[in-house]
């Protein structure tokens, strides 16, 4: 039966739009229409409906078609079959090997939806390698709607549109209505549309062409726009993600019909459709936590290895540090995560690592800045358990053997200078000057502001109790002697009858610390 199957689809992609209409109206399907919608209509039917009568009836319509063409004496060369539309429940012919039919020698292939409409021809039987998406750990793949295929522009204007028809199938649909809402009128199962760059080299990463614009049935779909930049300079770039359309499709066996209209300026890109279930961060930490768990001993083992002696290496690291904080949060960790490709033991949250990432993904590791995607990523055993382990310290170290100890922040001793304060001013009526005692007793201490008194010592009393006492520093022999010199020139001026000279003040007024 699924050989027979195979050869009545063979059959259908190779009729003419006669042959269709005749198909169609011998079963009482609409013959109306273009040839790519009827040759979904038909290749429904042989799917879904594919009846003993109407089979034959499909063999009759072909090899009366080619019993004409074998009659006429010269034979005419075969042209290529017109661009095929889509429909997902043929994706699976695509797996099936080349099979013969009766008639002319003419290999039809069997690669239902590969090639739609205005955006790729069937492939010569030299099959090139094909575009590769990278996985996205947001979106698990049911269903490969579309293979990567290639967008050909028609002719030299520089936007172009290549059209698509396709159909879901019941069971697609159902899928669709019974998956539970992430937001608002946002299902979990969703067809979305992915476009990239026609590289075969390496798995591509989502990137939009200039001018795109994704009409779906009668409405345009919303494209992430852009991200804007604060650096001057810096041109804006854009989010590319996978474009949900489920919300503007017909979810019932009607066909869908979906425009991309494209920048044609040197660039080839590729565009496919998928059916995928989108999950959430808290789903991926769960996934995480269940496989992605390090054993403890192995995360002792590596934290040796890095600390292991280098004999070529003049220095030797005893320890290294670890920080209980988050770098991107700032905040205690809860679940230490990395990457298996990071060479250092300092981990991050996983938690807020996969929030990020699902608000604006980069996958870059916060510490080292280099990538870290979600299959790369591991939850440190060790470190969890230090977590729950060490609660009054924020950062720990390892040491060579693979043991670590807490290091506590010790609390900064509050010193204030013990030094005395001199006032520099006018001297009281004892000659003294008074300054607050700061020592511990409270209370005042005098120091002697005399030109003779260098050098000397004053005390004073407060209560009964002796205050410390307190040396003028700033007074000294040589200074006493100046203001001696100073004098007898003033003595001498005053006796010539000149002015008197002024007096330089060797000290500015105010308070001078003497520590």
């Amino acid at each position: 039966m699924a050989a027979e199957l195979v050869e009545a689809k063979n059959m259908v992609m190779s009729f003419r739009v006669s042959d269709l209409q005749m198909l169609l109206g011998f079963v009482g399907r609409s013959k109306s229409g273009l040839k790519h919608e009827l040759v979904t209509r038909a290749l429904q039917l042989v799917q879904f409906d594919c009846s003993p009568e109407l089979f034959k009836k499909i063999k009759e319509l072909y090899e009366t078609r080619y019993a004409k063409k074998n009659s006429e004496p010269v034979p005419q060369p075969h042209r290529p079959l017109d661009p095929l539309t889509m429909h997902s429940a043929y994706d699976r012919a695509s797996t099936l090997p080349r099979t013969p039919l009766s008639g002319p020698n003419i290999d039809y292939p069997v690669l239902y939806g590969k090639y739609l409409n205005g955006l790729g021809r069937l492939p010569a039987k030299t099959l090139k390698p094909e575009v590769r998406l990278v996985k996205l750990p947001f979106f698990n793949m049911l269903d490969e709607l579309l293979k990567p295929t290639e967008l050909v522009p028609q002719n030299s204007e520089k936007i172009q549109e290549s059209p698509c028809i396709f159909a879901l199938t019941p069971r697609q649909v159902e899928l669709i209505r019974n998956s539970r809402e992430l937001q608002p009128g946002i299902k979990a199962v969703q067809v979305v549309l992915r476009i990239c760059y026609s590289d075969t080299s390496c798995p591509q990463e989502d990137q939009y062409p200039p001018n795109i614009a994704v009409k779906v049935n009668h409405s345009y779909c919303s494209v992430p726009g852009y991200y804007p930049s604060n650096k001057p300079g810096v041109e804006p770039k854009r989010p590319c993600r996978p474009i949900n359309l489920t919300h503007l499709m017909y979810l019932s066996s009607a066909t869908n019909r979906i425009t991309v209209t494209w920048g044609n300026y040197g660039k080839s890109y590729s565009v496919a459709l998928y059916l995928v279930r989108q999950l959430t961060s808290s789903e991926l930490l769960q996934r995480l936590k269940t496989i992605g768990v390090k054993h403890p001993e192995l995360c002792k083992a590596l934290v040796k290895e890095k600390l292991r002696l280098d004999p070529d290496s003049e220095i030797a690291t005893t320890g290294v540090r670890v920080s209980l904080i988050c770098p991107l949060v700032k905040m205690r960790l809860t679940v230490p995560c990395r990457a298996e490709t990071c060479a250092h033991l300092q981990c991050f949250d996983a938690v807020f690592y996969l929030q990020m990432n699902e608000k604006k993904p980069t996958w870059m590791c916060p510490v080292c800045d280099k990538p870290a995607p979600y299959d790369q990523l591991i939850i440190d055993g060790l470190l969890s358990k230090i977590l729950s382990e060490c609660e009054d310290a924020d950062e720990i170290e390892f040491l060579a053997d693979g043991s670590w100890c807490p290091i506590r922040a010790e609390k900064e001793r509050s010193c204030s200078p013990q030094c005395s304060i001199l006032v520099l001013g006018s001297p009281d009526a004892s000659g003294l000057l008074s300054t607050p005692n700061i020592n511990g007793g409270g209370g005042v201490s005098t120091v002697a502001s005399g030109p003779s008194s260098g050098g000397s010592v004053a005390s004073g009393m407060e209560n009964g109790k002796p205050s410390a006492d307190v040396v003028d520093l700033t007074l000294d022999s040589s200074s006493s002697s100046e203001d001696e010199e100073e004098e007898e020139e003033d003595e001498e001026d005053e006796e010539e009858g000149g002015p008197p000279s002024k007096r330089r003040c060797p000290f500015p007024k105010g308070l001078v610390s003497a520590c």
